[in-house]
């Protein structure tokens, strides 16, 4: 090795990190200590990462609200024991509770081979020889005897320490005067673990000194074979995998169809084990080299509901199958050797499941979170997902911010902001004498820089927390012993006071913290966890005053995740977990700067040719913590909250509607609108044909309605402007302003005027009362696709690439006096306009392209906000939601996409199997006219179509809904009009 990598790797070693022309110190990797036999020493700082715990709360249900109007969420129901670390280690137990091996026993990078049926001999070649009987397994790095009888302890000799592996010599074996010595292999070692005894988890003893152990096999025959295992074993694993294949008598059915064998590992916290994957046209096996814990673990392809690419000590290595929508422990993880092999069986499952399984982006879920139809718990728990933590994969566990910072008070006040931790900040930077320290050491560094020395999440920090309900977890990370008791999870404010004074604390918490199981704060298992200074045991977790038990606390903490703080600043933590934050210029800025080592791309291990330093940072990588994979580039938008006068906090742990800004006896007229809109949005699949007329020669363009419905004016392309009344069911009118195409219409306040735009340029103004023509603006040099009207002023689109703003002053109808027109502002863009839109605050305008480019307007400046190329084609239609938070647009490419106006984030994407001409919708549930002729009725957030009903014959190219939302009016290139009403 190169002079340089060896001071590098022996920097990495002693705990210091070499920056060219100065010396940082890092702290102690947990790798250094882990499993080397040796004692760890104190390291408060080193405690890290954690899991996904399964999806708990059930999305609130889309009936409650709409558009801006969410419920506030208190604390929602979880199922019981829903921590997956915990309900993982149950599961286990219940299937293999008479085994007290499992591959916790192993060190890391180590692999279970076989095992053998056989007695441990006590006092060899003596009198008083006694047998004990059990299981002789043989791993990659040591000799692990394990007992039938539970009183004796787990015998586990490391390969290192061994002096001599040999069989007893042949003239010994056949002597008749000697015992029977047949299949007896003889261990001399130095250093031996005895674990588990009288079958308590406890930290292993250590009997070093020359010590010679015996054992017997059932079968001697197979002796030769083990001694030579065990003298070649460095080479054994890859032999192995070649040599052997899946066997195929495992299939379900022999009719089964094989697509795909290759070699992987399978991923649980803190192991992998080796063996072979195998994929059919039903199933998806893994077959454990060792046949450990099962012969075989075998998934059934159409119960599969989702599946990931990962990323496994950061590399594109993993794959992780889920059986389950929301659960987020998976059914298996897997390891490939190579990332060819993961991607061709991603294929393969993928290619099966996609006709029935709906792909959710972090998009998506954000737009489901933002309108309040996941809680906070819920989203965060898609994030870590979407970001490659697993609760298979401790060095990527799930990711939970402290909420709380008030450990000290008799009553937590959720309605007070200093009860809640900033979350806009990171750990680091929430003590400011602390962070001043630590940006003087990070402006003296040189590159690469970094602000903080531990991660915020490692498996040391996972264990920290649960070591009460996993022991043997934290035994397996740090050689067979627990950790100091006074660095032991003691106290819920010693913790949090570590954090936020601690030189070397950052961490942050699980989501163990906001769910419903409190095993992990109480020692139920009664371990023996050492003795504190003052000569304290450590038992259950001291909790604050606030909080009467630990299942009160648990409560009291999902109270404060769901809090209208929390969800008003929740946002701010997300940019600098999953966000724009976490790395480059925006990182420093925050104050949020980790080790190079701990982001993705930090460190190319195949460049690295010495095995050595390979193997060093390959450990420190799994074990020192990983940060998840940056999920979005720009700025979080904000949740939509409603104005509330108070915050429900209610004792149960059911989902509640916050308090109504008024009294019940108090009810609005827009309360009982709201209420109508909501119930017609939750019936809009019960609309029904109710009568139609063909009224136009040619495609109908556009539809307008006057304020009592009795007359409906439409435009067609066929030139013509027609009034049809609804009460004599007859055309009462047809005007026709020019030879070209109308293609759209209003009607002004009050009735008296309907505005229509045509492709020869102009806009016309038709007289209700005295029909005939009032006035023309020829405002563009272009077809005019579309107009809006609002307080006064006309918005026209054109194919000249411009759109309008105008303000008009009405001519005195019963003079002949004409409208006046003033240009109050010209949008240029760079090709035609098809379509636009105004926020309910006339503040805001969006414009769709022929192009497919959707362009954000801020009106009172005339500047472009936003400019997204959404659609590979024309932009059909584009509306903004009740609240104005989001803008739909439907296009030429067949997809929905959901623009969030804030920061100008694309939030959703929807495809369709055709384009969708035309729509209308409240923010959660969309009504669109398709190529077809059909109207679809979508559940955006899901993603699909939830209805579909019978209409025109040919394209939907209009429609308008009335206020109450509850009656419909639709035309089409079929020349027909529609009318539509619910019908309960």
């Amino acid at each position: 090795m190169a002079a340089g990598a060896r001071a590098r790797a022996q920097s990495l070693r002693c705990g210091l990190a070499l920056v060219p022309g100065c010396f940082c110190y890092l702290p102690p990797p947990l790798w250094r200590y882990k499993r080397s036999g040796r004692p760890r020493p104190g390291s408060p700082d080193l405690l890290p990462p954690c899991l996904p715990a399964a999806a708990g709360r059930p999305p609130l249900p889309a009936s409650l609200r709409r558009g801006a109007a969410w419920p506030a969420v208190t604390a929602a129901p979880r199922p019981p024991g829903s921590m997956a670390f915990i309900r993982k280690r149950r599961l286990e137990r219940e299937l293999y509770s008479k085994e007290r091996f499992s591959l916790l026993l192993l060190n890391l990078e180590e692999y279970y081979f076989e095992q053998h049926t056989a007695n441990h001999i006590i006092n060899n070649g003596c009198r008083d020889e006694r047998k004990f009987r059990g299981s002789l397994k043989i791993c990659s790095k040591s000799i692990i005897f394990e007992p039938d009888d539970n009183i004796q302890p787990i015998i586990k000799i490391p390969l290192r320490d061994c002096i001599s592996i040999k069989a007893p010599e042949d003239h010994e074996t056949n002597n008749p005067f000697t015992r029977d010595t047949s299949g007896r292999i003889s261990v001399v070692c130095n250093q031996v673990f005895l674990i588990k005894e009288r079958n308590i988890i406890a930290p292993y003893k250590t009997v070093r000194g020359t010590t010679e152990y015996v054992f017997q096999l059932d079968v001697p025959g197979k002796l030769g074979d083990v001694v030579q295992t065990l003298h070649q074993i460095t080479a054994i694993l890859q032999s192995r995998l070649a040599r052997t294949s899946f066997d195929k008598n495992r299939f379900q059915s022999i009719s089964e169809t094989l697509h795909m064998e290759c070699k992987a590992e399978m991923v649980t916290p803190l192991v992998t084990n080796p063996g072979h994957v195998c994929v059919t046209d039903a199933n998806l096996y893994f077959q454990p080299l060792n046949g450990y814990p099962k012969p075989v673990v075998q998934i059934t392809l159409q119960n599969v509901r989702r599946i990931y690419k990962r990323r496994h000590g950061l590399m594109p290595l993993g794959l992780e199958v889920f059986c389950t929508e929301n659960d987020l422990c998976s059914d298996i993880y897997l390891k490939f050797y190579n990332y060819q092999d993961r991607d061709e069986l991603y294929f393969l499952i993928a290619t099966y499941i996609e006709n029935h399984i709906t792909e959710h982006t972090a998009e998506s879920y954000m737009l489901q979170w933002q309108r309040g139809h996941i809680t906070n718990y819920q989203y965060l728990l898609h994030l870590n997902n979407l970001a490659d933590r697993s609760c298979n994969d401790l060095s990527q566990y799930p990711v939970f911010p402290w909420i709380i910072a008030d450990y000290s008070s008799s009553v937590l006040d959720l309605t007070k902001p200093e009860t809640f931790r900033d979350l806009s900040k990171p750990i680091g930077a929430l003590n400011k004498e602390r962070l001043d320290r630590l940006l003087t050491r990070y402006e003296e560094m040189t590159e690469p820089k970094f602000m903080y020395g531990s991660h915020y999440s490692s498996p040391g920090y996972v264990l920290f927390y649960l070591v009460r309900v996993a022991p043997e977890y934290m035994l397996c990370l740090q050689n067979g012993k627990f950790d100091h008791a006074d660095r032991m999870f003691n106290s819920l404010a010693e913790t949090w006071k570590n954090c936020l004074d601690g030189a070397t604390d950052f961490k942050e918490l699980i989501p163990e913290f906001y769910e419903n199981d409190s095993s992990f704060l109480v020692n139920s298992l009664k371990l023996d966890l050492g003795k504190r200074q003052g000569g304290k045991m450590v038992e259950d977790v001291e909790l604050p005053p606030w909080a009467s038990g630990p299942d009160d606390f648990l409560q009291k903490s999902q109270e404060a995740l769901e809090s209208q703080y929390v969800s008003e600043h929740l946002h701010e933590w997300i940019d600098l977990i999953f966000g724009y934050k976490q790395k480059g210029s925006e990182a420093v800025a925050a104050h949020n700067v980790f080790h190079p080592l701990t982001y993705e791309g930090g460190v190319d291990l195949n460049s690295i040719m010495d095995p050595n330093e390979k193997v060093a940072l390959l450990t420190q990588i799994l074990e020192f913590g990983q940060t998840p994979k940056q999920l979005f580039t720009i700025p979080h938008p904000r949740r939509i909250i409603p104005k509330l006068k108070s915050l429900s906090r209610t004792s149960s742990h059911s989902v509640s509607i916050t308090e109504s800004p008024v009294s019940p006896n108090e009810e609005s007229f827009e309360d009982l609108t709201e209420e109508s809109i909501t119930l017609a949005w939750n019936n809009i699949a019960k609309l029904k044909l109710e009568e139609k007329y063909k009224i136009h020669k040619e495609a109908i363009t556009g539809i307008a309605v006057t304020c009592k419905g009795t007359s409906v004016f439409t435009t067609s392309q066929d030139s013509t402007l027609k009034m049809f009344s609804r009460d004599s069911k007859t055309i009462q009118r047809s005007v026709s302003f020019s030879s070209m195409a109308l293609s759209s219409c209003l009607i002004l306040p009050g009735d008296t005027t309907v505005i229509s735009s045509s492709w020869d340029n102009h806009i016309y103004f038709y007289s209700i009362a005295f029909g005939r023509q009032q006035d023309i603006l020829m405002g563009h040099d272009d077809a005019v696709s579309k107009i809006c009207w609002r307080d006064g002023r006309l918005y026209s689109a054109s194919w000249d690439s411009t759109v309008k703003v105008w303000h008009c002053v009405p001519g005195e109808t019963l003079s002949n006096k004409k409208h006046h027109f003033e240009l109050l502002a010209e949008l240029e863009h760079d090709v035609s306009v098809n379509t636009v839109d105004l926020s309910a605050g006339s503040t805001i305008l969006a414009s769709g392209t022929k192009e497919g480019t959707i362009s954000v307007w801020d009106v009172t400046t005339a500047t472009v906000l936003h400019q997204l190329p959404c659609h590979s084609g024309t932009v059909f239609d584009a509306a903004f939601s009740p609240d104005s938070r989001h803008l739909l647009s439907a296009g030429e490419d067949c997809c929905f996409k959901v623009i969030d106006i804030q920061t100008g984030m694309l939030i959703s994407s929807v495809t369709a199997d055709e384009p969708q001409r035309c729509f209308k919708w409240d923010g959660n549930t969309i009504l669109s006219g398709s190529q077809s002729g059909e109207l679809l009725i979508w559940d955006l957030l899901g993603g699909k179509v939830i209805e579909r009903i019978k209409g025109h014959t040919g394209a939907v190219t209009s429609m308008w809904m009335n206020e109450q939302c509850n009656s419909v009016i639709t035309g089409g290139e079929d020349k027909q009009l529609m009318f539509w009403k619910q019908q309960y």
